[in-house]
């Protein structure tokens, strides 16, 4: 069963950045990518590290640790060393709210 959970108002995440949170010990990251919204485990599936903080090209994140890539809007593994995705989860806008729906 999912939950929807309000992380930030839009207002807090301008195109290009990006929020760190964490709900019920699940760490997530929130990414506006020109300005559609996108939301990941903070979770390499390579090592189980964070990868939130990883440079950003496109709509691709680089975790910062052994440089595995993943595409934000699907958590769809990229390159190696990870060799499975991570986790994303819906975003949605709600008045001035984002919400994420979570496992």
């Amino acid at each position: 069963m999912s939950r929807i959970v309000a992380v930030a108002a839009v207002s807090e995440l301008p195109v290009g950045e990006r929020k760190l949170l964490e709900v019920d010990g699940l760490r997530i990251a929130v990414f506006n990518l020109g300005g559609q919204f996108y939301c990941i485990a903070d979770v390499c599936s390579h090592d189980d590290g964070p990868v939130a903080e990883g440079p950003v090209t496109g709509c691709e994140i680089e975790c910062p640790r052994h440089g595995a890539r993943f595409d934000l809007r699907t958590g769809k593994v990229l390159s190696f060393p990870a060799i499975t995705g991570i986790p994303s989860y819906p975003v949605r806008v709600t008045g001035d709210q984002l919400e994420v729906e979570l496992p």
